[in-house]
């Protein structure tokens, strides 16, 4: 593991933190405050969280980093599964030294902090998923098919952007394979065991509206199957329901995101 402290403050370090056959670009804060764990959207990076961090403050000590191929830095892999993205998790918590945490996840990262959360619950102080993790069966063979139609015609300008970090050192073949694996993994017969076997405190954040490459009322009637888990595991609330979409939940309504984690320290 590479060490390169440059931040502003003495206790932040950034650096690399080896993984298999990959490596990812780690911040931490470091302090003595609560360790919050941020998980990113899919081919998001851990620029998002930036006014999450900034509400919270200094006192709680915050990790972020880009996963496998996405940012700048963050190398590529030969694996880019939903096991790998939830077993690299325990890599960077080992590299920080961190034993527990709270997991803040968005999107793609909701799955994973909540699968995570329910492999490690004595790790876990607790898990505030941010419009993800829906127990769902959205994927059809329609709706795959659209979706490799969908990053096929975004490969032309791929190459042009992957030097700024905005999009992923992936294939596009990869990145549809990936998020057709999300869709098996939303299935509510794949997700929702997971859900109901959580004991640390949950709370979800939802956003309202659509969200990239979903149609219509699609992703609403997604959202609407929180309401069973809920009934099912008093662990998991929701924190609040905001008017923003996917896309701009964490821009916009990062204090919510930020009164979640609140609540979750508080109770775990």
């Amino acid at each position: 593991m590479t060490k390169n402290r440059t931040s502003s403050t003495a206790s932040t370090w950034t650096g690399m933190v080896p993984v298999g056959d990959s490596a990812l670009a780690v911040t931490d804060t470091g302090g003595n405050g609560v360790p919050v764990v941020y998980l990113n959207g899919h081919f998001a990076t851990q620029g998002y969280w930036r006014r999450v961090l900034a509400e919270l403050g200094t006192g709680w000590r915050h990790i972020t980093y880009d996963e496998r191929a996405r940012g700048r830095k963050s190398l590529r892999s030969a694996d880019y599964s939903f096991e790998v993205a939830v077993r690299d998790v325990d890599a960077v918590l080992a590299a920080r030294g961190v034993d527990r945490a709270v997991l803040v996840g968005w999107s793609y990262g909701a799955f994973v902090a909540a699968h995570w959360a329910g492999r490690n619950p004595d790790r876990a102080i607790g898990a505030v998923l941010v419009d993800g993790a829906f127990p769902y069966d959205w994927l059809d063979e329609a709706t795959e098919q659209r979706i490799r139609k969908m990053f096929r015609r975004m490969g032309w300008f791929m190459p042009l952007l992957r030097p700024t970090g905005l999009v992923p050192r992936m294939t596009t073949e990869q990145m549809a394979n990936s998020n057709i694996e999300l869709g098996v993994v939303s299935r509510e017969r794949e997700l929702g065991p997971v859900l109901d076997g959580l004991t640390v405190p949950t709370r979800y954040v939802v956003a309202s509206g659509t969200s990239l490459g979903s149609k219509g009322d699609e992703q609403e009637r997604i959202r609407a199957s929180l309401g069973a888990v809920t009934a099912r595991n008093p662990h998991i609330r929701v924190s609040a329901k905001v008017t923003s979409n996917h896309g701009a939940i964490l821009r916009k309504d990062f204090g919510a995101v930020a009164d979640a984690v609140r609540e979750v320290g508080a109770e775990g």
